[in-house]
């Protein structure tokens, strides 16, 4: 529990910080905030590298995670589409409501509410002793795919963000379908070192690769002709083909979980400035959604709640399947997948390199933050249904 609650203040910090210091640094915060978002992606990658290694399927039995994928998929897609609609309804003037723009907008920065996080889940159900239930290893296969399918619909999001259809667009999708096959192909082939300095090492070179891309393709074609490949992808590719050998020690887990909790700082580190006077956004974004004026904190603190509850809603969708368990195991399924962690904040972080801002990013952020405290609740749902259910067998 005591994770789950870093994650929640780190990122609070971070959102107090990115409010507090380009007063205090003035033009020095530049080349700050340039620096941030180099260990932003580093630490990124990081995360997702361990995501990938997580993903193990047998592939010569693939029918058999059909079913599993197609739900994972539904508890992904439900939590981000009653965002996105509520966001556009509720949030929105209703001149935007056919703007492809404003949906193309909303659709990237509300993915933050699809991720479950994986660490979270698996820990704590560890923590109860049920490794060996079919709790825990329907959560391992659905949170694994979950992070997958957020991935996955990454792209067209991507691609829509961009604009009309030019070569380097052309070029950037060979590169992900790429990524694609060689992941497919080459996963869990390669024996590695797995210990946290030999990932955050991945990571880094992962990281520098993306960067080297962009920086080649601006150097010669201009910003609006740079390739830009987010390393969300390319991580997890890559931590897909490494062979999965699990390293334990108390040592790694305390600089895995410290490399997450900055990550989490940073996400709030950079957020853009945010007026509460009840006039327009302070931030610089040229987005259609970051000109939404801020509303009072009561509103804020509203809209949280419910974009917290309908996240949650779309995740209960595993309950509709399984029926050969009973309702209460499906229900502890359900409750286990409201977790959110880094994953949901490194949607957020890239919506950010989009300019995306304004009083719907912080409500974004908030709710991450609200979702990450309720953990400790779900914890003990999940706990009582789960001895519940062992009980009645």
């Amino acid at each position: 529990m005591k994770k789950v609650i870093s994650f929640s203040l780190m990122l609070m910090v971070g959102l107090v910080l990115s409010q507090m210091l380009p007063a205090q640094l003035g033009d020095s915060y530049a080349e700050l905030k340039h620096q941030i978002e180099m260990m932003l992606g580093i630490c990124l990658a990081f995360i997702m590298i361990n995501v990938g290694r997580e993903f193990e399927i047998d592939k010569s039995n693939v029918k058999v995670y059909v079913k599993d994928y197609l739900v994972a998929m539904l508890a992904a897609a439900l939590p981000w589409l009653f965002i996105a609609i509520y966001y556009i309804l509720v949030l929105m003037p209703m001149e935007w409501w056919s703007s492809g723009e404003v949906w193309k907008e909303t659709l990237l920065l509300s993915r933050f509410a699809a991720p479950t996080s994986a660490g979270i889940l698996f820990s704590m159900l560890a923590a109860m002793n049920l490794q060996k239930s079919w709790i825990y290893q329907k959560a391992q296969t659905l949170a694994i795919f979950d992070d997958l399918d957020t991935i996955i619909l990454m792209v067209p999001l991507q691609v829509a963000m961009i604009g009309e259809l030019n070569w380097q667009m052309v070029a950037m999708l060979i590169v992900i379908f790429g990524l694609f096959f060689v992941g497919w192909r080459y996963m869990s082939r390669f024996k590695m070192r797995q210990t946290w300095y030999a990932i955050f090492t991945y990571a880094v070179l992962v990281y520098g690769g993306t960067l080297l891309i962009y920086t080649l393709t601006k150097h010669f074609f201009g910003a609006k002709g740079a390739i830009h490949i987010e390393v969300l992808l390319p991580a997890f590719i890559f931590g897909m083909v490494i062979k999965n050998r699990h390293v334990g020690g108390k040592q790694e887990e305390r600089i895995t979980t410290a490399i997450s909790l900055v990550f989490m700082l940073l996400v709030g580190m950079s957020m853009p400035l945010i007026d509460m006077s009840g006039g327009a956004s302070a931030d610089s974004s040229e987005s259609i959604i970051s000109t939404v004026p801020m509303m009072s904190g009561w509103e804020i603190a509203l809209h949280v709640l419910i974009v917290t509850i309908l996240s949650n809603l779309g995740k209960l969708a595993p309950m509709l399947f399984y029926h050969d368990h009973s309702l209460t195991e499906r229900l502890a399924l359900s409750v286990g997948m409201f977790t959110r962690g880094e994953v949901g904040a490194g949607v957020i972080f890239i919506a950010l390199g989009y300019n995306i801002g304004g009083p719907i990013l912080l409500i974004s952020v908030l709710t991450l933050v609200l979702n990450l405290i309720l953990t400790i609740g779900f914890v003990y749902v999940v706990k009582h249904l789960a001895l519940k259910s062992e009980r009645a067998k």
